[in-house]
């Protein structure tokens, strides 16, 4: 590729300032106070770890050591290396009072949440494979049954939202198998993700020409063989840019498990902007939190396509 011209560079330069002067005009025009200082407080607290009284009982305090005996009656409980006590000695607590805090840096919400995205995402992501590379070798099976039910299938899944999906499976199947929040969003997520794997290998296999699998057999190898041998590791070097879009409308796709009672990314956002009333610059950080993921998913992707290339 040759080198771009520098005109060009300064051009895109330029339009970045200028789509930046406009997001500063349209701060001045909306009048609102920016609180970027109270932003990494929700990525990292730094206050210590709250610890919190399990039951009601009455605490004796010896230097920064508690120990907790149950009104009720049971073993009292000590809690060692407490950096700040907020109780006296012979107090009577009850569950959940804070006793007292340990001092360190602890996970904030928004980093709480961006975990449980990160794990929804990446199950949701194996499933998906799976459930769309079966999907993916009925579409293209000599079998009618097995054709029949993977069309049904992508059909039936493409063809309705997500969100109703995500409803039906977490308020009805999910009350019926007793599901939690996760396993019926991860289930959700790989169900709605892997009807459109499914096509993308589809289109992979159909892209690999018939001659491949008919020289494969032609040297005694089986259909299975051929194809595990053969086409799918051609059709996955077609379909890897695909199946990268695909997995990063996964991550984005993620942000609805909110309905599920699961504090996700977007949830966590949500509860820091109703007890905050801080909601541009909340919202900006967990964007930038969701480009951070896909970004590092698009870089890994790029790099595995060069090295398949070589291979």
């Amino acid at each position: 590729m040759r080198p771009a011209n520098p005109a060009w560079r300064l051009l895109t330069v330029a339009l970045v300032l200028l789509i930046g002067a406009g997001l500063y005009w349209a701060t001045i025009k909306v009048n609102y106070q920016w609180r970027w200082d109270r932003v990494p407080e929700y990525l990292l607290i730094t206050g210590g770890e709250d610890v919190l009284s399990p039951v009601d009982g009455t605490v004796a305090v010896q230097g920064k050591q508690i120990t907790l005996t149950p009104l009720l009656g049971g073993e009292p409980q000590t809690f060692p290396e407490i950096d700040v006590v907020q109780v006296s000695d012979g107090e009577i607590v009850f569950a959940n009072n804070t006793l007292g805090k340990k001092s360190g840096v602890t996970p904030g919400p928004l980093l709480v949440g961006l975990w449980v995205t990160l794990q929804i995402s990446a199950w949701s992501l194996v499933f998906a494979l799976i459930l769309g590379l079966i999907a993916g070798l009925g579409r293209v099976s000599a079998n009618p049954a097995a054709r029949d039910m993977a069309a049904i299938y992508v059909e039936l899944i493409r063809g309705t939202p997500l969100l109703v999906q995500m409803f039906i499976v977490y308020f009805f199947l999910g009350t019926v198998l007793n599901l939690s929040g996760f396993v019926a969003g991860v289930a959700a997520l790989s169900v709605f993700t892997g009807a459109y794997v499914a096509e993308i290998i589809r289109s992979g296999i159909e892209g690999v020409a018939k001659g491949q699998m008919e020289a494969a057999r032609s040297l005694g190898m089986s259909h299975w063989q051929a194809m595990r041998h053969i086409v799918l590791p051609q059709a996955f070097r077609r379909s890897l840019p695909p199946l990268a879009g695909q997995s990063i409308n996964l991550i984005k796709d993620s942000s609805l498990v909110s309905i599920m009672a699961l504090t996700d990314l977007t949830k966590a956002g949500r509860e820091i902007v109703a007890s905050t009333f801080s909601p541009f610059e909340v919202w900006f950080t967990v964007a930038l939190m969701y480009l951070l993921l896909t970004g590092l998913l698009s870089i890994y992707v790029r790099k595995l396509e060069k090295k398949m290339a070589h291979d």
